[in-house]
């Protein structure tokens, strides 16, 4: 099989990660695979035995994209396949649920580090050699969570605010490049994401969610055809992404509260 080119992705041992790991691999493209998963990477291996059964290179990475280190490790991680990055998603993010004031501020940090810092480092050294090649695509993983302030999710939907906003300025500094850059906005996956934010105990945490599957296969498609966003994956997704543009930011930030807000045991129980 011809190789489509590299594509980098983050965040790529489970859930929305895995699942766009596995539609890079089944479209020809080798692959550079990274997570926080300790010295053996054992949850990415399982992601790029799967993988591999398309035909394709898949390496693993394991690495802490909190520190800057992390993020240059990763870079030349994919310089030295000797393969330009043809695409990348940069996918990986971890929240934190809770009262604000009531959390550790390294958890709340932890938000910022990954899910901004990195996102911000990662992407600017991705981006410069697409846009050297003239050529490239890069999806950058949002959320429904950046279109409303977050009650008891605060700095988790401020982040995701961050790099939504980041994409959109990419996609118009780079509109006369042959590089693209895609937003995905899922909604509420299921995936471990409100487990390890400590959310079980909200509503939110133990609603409906979507598929991860359908939530890949909606940015991978949007990525391929150069879409500039696409708001992942069910209609109650989308109709929330349609409410959030007409309510004001108080009456979501309310709304936030009764999903995200943890619940005291006896409510819990009913």
């Amino acid at each position: 099989m011809t190789s489509a080119g590299l594509a980098v992705v983050t965040g790529a041992s489970s859930g929305i990660g895995a699942e766009l790991a596995l539609l890079f691999a089944a479209d020809g493209f080798d692959l550079l695979l990274t997570a926080e998963d300790g010295p053996g990477g054992e949850g990415l291996e399982p992601v790029a035995v799967r993988c591999r059964t398309a035909g394709v290179e898949v390496q693993t990475f394991p690495v802490d994209l909190r520190t800057a280190d992390g993020v240059q490790a990763l870079y030349e991680t994919a310089i030295a396949t000797g393969q330009p990055v043809a695409a990348a998603a940069v996918n990986a993010g971890v929240g934190r649920g809770g009262a604000f004031v009531d959390a550790d501020p390294a958890d709340l940090l932890e938000v910022v580090q990954l899910n901004v810092a990195s996102t911000v480092h990662l992407t600017r050294l991705l981006l410069a050699d697409m846009v050297a090649r003239d050529a490239g695509r890069l999806l950058l993983t949002s959320s429904i969570a950046s279109t409303m302030p977050g009650s008891f999710q605060a700095v988790y939907n401020a982040s995701k605010s961050f790099v939504q906003s980041l994409a959109e300025a990419l996609q118009d500094e780079l509109r006369d490049t042959g590089v693209t850059v895609t937003s995905l906005m899922p909604g509420p996956t299921d995936t471990n994401f409100f487990h390890r934010a400590e959310m079980d105990d909200t509503r939110i945490g133990q609603g409906p969610k979507d598929d991860p599957a359908d939530v890949a296969q909606q940015g991978y498609a949007a990525l391929m055809a150069g879409k500039d966003r696409v708001v992942a994956a069910s209609a109650m997704t989308k109709a929330q992404e349609l409410a959030a543009k007409v309510l004001p930011d108080k009456a979501k930030a309310a709304l936030h509260r009764v999903m995200a807000e943890p619940q005291d045991d006896e409510e819990a129980g009913r």
